[in-house]
C-alpha cells in the first residue's frame, strides 16, 4: 500500500525511481579471496568487495590473482521483477512521464549476476597484472562514470554545507 501511495505522490518522478533508486550494490566474491576486480567503468577493488553501480549500464569485469587464470565476464543490466512492478504502477496511475523517467534512469533494471561468485582456477603463470576490460555495449566509459561520481559528490557537499 505504501508503494502505491509513493507512486501516486511521485507520478512525475517515476515509481521505480522512487522505490528502487537508480543505483544498486554489486558484490564480487572469489575463492581464493584477495583477487583484484577491475571494472570497465574504471572501478577497482579486492575480493570480497561491494561497489555501488548504476542499474542502467552493463559492466565488464576482470578478476585477476597471481597464480590463477584471469576471468572476464559481463554483468548485464536487465529489467527486474521489482522494476517491472514499478513501471506497472506508473501505467496504472497514468504516469506516462514517470514511466519515461524510470525507463531513462534505469530504475526498472538490475545488474545480473549479483553477486558475482567465482572459483578461480590455478594456472602458471596465471594473471600477472590486472587490466581494465573493454567497455561493453551501452556501458559507461571510465570518463562518463567519473563525471557521475563528481556530480554526486558535489551534490552531497552542497547538502552538507547547508
Amino acid at each position: 500500500m505504501l508503494a502505491v501511495v509513493l507512486c501516486a505522490l511521485a507520478n512525475l518522478v517515476g515509481c521505480a525511481t522512487v522505490t528502487r533508486g537508480t543505483t544498486q550494490a554489486f558484490s564480487v566474491e572469489s575463492t581464493p579471496l584477495g583477487a583484484t576486480v577491475s571494472l570497465s567503468n574504471g572501478e577497482r577493488c579486492d575480493t570480497p568487495c561491494t561497489l555501488t553501480l548504476k542499474r542502467k549500464h552493463p559492466v565488464a569485469v576482470q578478476v585477476c590473482k597471481t597464480g590463477y587464470a584471469p576471468v572476464e565476464t559481463v554483468v548485464q543490466s536487465q529489467v527486474s521483477g521489482a522494476g517491472a512492478a514499478g513501471m506497472a504502477g506508473n501505467v496504472l496511475l497514468g504516469g506516462l512521464i514517470g514511466a519515461g523517467v524510470d525507463a531513462a534512469s534505469g530504475a526498472t533494471k538490475e545488474l545480473r549476476p549479483n553477486p558475482l561468485s567465482l572459483q578461480l582456477v590455478a594456472a602458471e603463470p596465471g594473471c600477472e597484472a590486472p587490466t581494465f576490460p573493454a567497455v561493453p555495449e551501452n556501458g559507461q566509459t571510465p570518463e562518463e562514470y567519473a563525471k557521475t561520481k563528481k556530480k554526486k559528490k558535489k551534490s552531497a557537499d552542497e547538502v552538507a554545507s547547508n
